[in-house]
């Protein structure tokens, strides 16, 4: 009897992720405050920029501007697809393609508005409580994300957000409240969504204004020690309150190549993945590893820990290692003109020759997230789980309504075989959830015309639509997949 493994297993959960910025809307209703996210504007494709940062970090005088209706510019995050009032329509929608589960994050303004309220907000709770009573009627869990690019305006504006240390208390109220109010609905739980994105974008990733900083670099990374030890108390916490939960952390993956087998290029892309890793390292090993010492160094960052910072990383690291898989990346030590990528979002980055590239310049590989399931299981021997994988493209509308996307299914069906290739080969994948199963507004650019979903919502980057849903074919596919757990694709 052969013990090979043939592929999916029976309790692997498929399904689909969202972020509470980009599709709840209702953002001036049930008590809700200000976020983060509902700060990042419409940015025009003339005015974009190759690097994200640029198109996400914000200035104390917009934020001055913003609040007081000086800054003209539409915050399509504001409304987003209006999941606050459709979503039993929308998780009706997510329980016919066949969920087990559904990723989503709560609003943290939503339950806190300012963040630094002694008491939540008891509307906002109630909401969530009615979106997890949808999930469950419908067997579809629940995978929360406590953070997800939303951290309360208010602690902005009192702290700078993450880089001061007093948010890791607000912080610790807020995971606390929400554990012991949904600990019989949600038995999986994120702390911090791609919390590699602080060093790239330091107010979408912790609220923090890096015109206010004497040294970017020290501020974004003491705000990300603080988001390192809130996550060990969230996570020491969550296995307190809920003993059956799992609880997990989430980085945004980007497997990098060398250009060649010039010595040079393979050390440039392994510093790249120490760089990319280092986060997980510190969530699953408990530490910060040794590569880090020199990097600080050389770049006069001198982190401040208070007593038992280090302890506690060591003894609450988290049960799974999660991650955002939608391309990989090619670095030279000497690039060549034309070769320099535009696109990937990773300025110094090189065009793969072997790689096809999406409508945004995204690199398509697929044996890329085989690589790095691979690398990473045998990194940290704990389970994993894509939260994130999918494409962004243009979409049409044809006469009769129906929309054509077999762009979409071709990219989902490469990853999702590339996936039953590494379960074969060992590694332990819990599951897999699609990013944007229903269109939603672009995290980065805030525009509604980079699609991802399954569901097609009728809004254009203007705003203008009617918001009603409907099936693309990768809907039907979508579905197929999962019913045959993998098999059918």
């Amino acid at each position: 009897m052969s013990n090979v493994i043939q592929g999916f297993p029976k309790n692997f959960l498929w399904g689909g992720a969202t972020a509470a910025n980009q599709l709840e809307g209702g953002y001036n209703e049930g008590g809700k405050g200000l976020s983060s996210a509902d700060m990042i504007a419409y940015i025009p494709k003339e005015k974009r920029s190759k690097e994200i940062s640029h198109a996400m970090e914000i200035t104390s005088e917009r934020i001055e501007k913003i609040l007081s209706g000086e800054f003209e510019a539409r915050f399509p995050k504001r409304d987003g697809i209006d999941f606050y009032h459709r979503y039993k329509e929308d998780i009706a929608l997510f329980a016919e393609l066949g969920f087990k589960v559904f990723r989503m994050s709560l609003h943290w303004s939503r339950i806190f508005p300012n963040g630094y309220d002694e008491q939540p907000n008891e509307e906002g709770l109630q909401f969530y409580d009615d979106v997890f009573d949808e999930l469950l009627k419908h067997g579809i869990q629940p995978l929360v994300t406590l953070s997800h690019y939303e951290t309360p305006l208010g602690l902005t504006e009192k702290y700078n957000g993450w880089v001061s240390r007093e948010v890791v208390d607000h912080f610790t109220r807020y995971a606390e409240t929400v554990f012991k109010r949904y600990k019989d609905k949600v038995k999986y739980w994120l702390t911090f969504n791609e919390i590699n994105v602080i060093t790239i974008s330091a107010f979408t990733g912790g609220g923090v204004v890096v015109d206010r900083l004497d040294n970017k670099l020290q501020g974004m990374y003491q705000a990300l020690h603080h988001q390192f030890v809130a996550s060990s108390i969230a996570t020491k916490l969550c296995h307190e309150i809920i003993p059956d939960a799992q609880i997990g952390c989430m980085l945004a993956r980007m497997e990098t190549y060398p250009n060649s087998c010039n010595p040079e290029d393979v050390r440039k892309a392994q510093l790249a993945n120490q760089m990319n890793l280092f986060f997980t390292d510190v969530h699953a090993r408990g530490e910060y590893p040794k590569f880090m010492d020199r990097y600080f160094a050389e770049n006069n960052i001198v982190l401040q820990k208070e007593d038992g910072d280090d302890e506690l990383l060591k003894q609450y690291t988290v049960d799974y290692i999660s991650f955002s898989y939608y391309m990989s990346i090619t670095v030279a030590e000497n690039p060549e003109g034309d070769n320099e990528a535009a696109g990937n979002l990773v300025v110094g980055s090189v065009m793969n020759p072997y790689l096809e590239t999406s409508d945004w310049g995204w690199q398509i590989d697929p044996i890329g997230l085989r690589v790095t399931l691979n690398a990473m299981y045998d990194r940290y021997q704990k389970p994993l789980f894509i939260v994130e994988n999918g494409l962004g493209a243009y979409d049409k509308v044809e006469e009769d309504g129906s929309i054509h996307d077999p762009y979409r299914i071709e990219y989902l069906r490469k990853h999702i075989e590339q996936m039953k290739e590494a379960i074969k080969d060992g590694v332990d994948l819990m599951g897999y959830t699609a990013w944007g199963p229903i269109d939603l507004i672009s995290m980065s650019t805030s525009e509604m015309s980079k699609r991802y979903g399954f569901i097609y919502v009728d809004q254009d980057d203007d705003g203008n639509g009617t918001l009603a849903r409907s099936r693309k074919d990768s809907f039907a596919w979508y579905k197929q997949v999962i019913a045959s757990n993998g098999e059918q694709l």
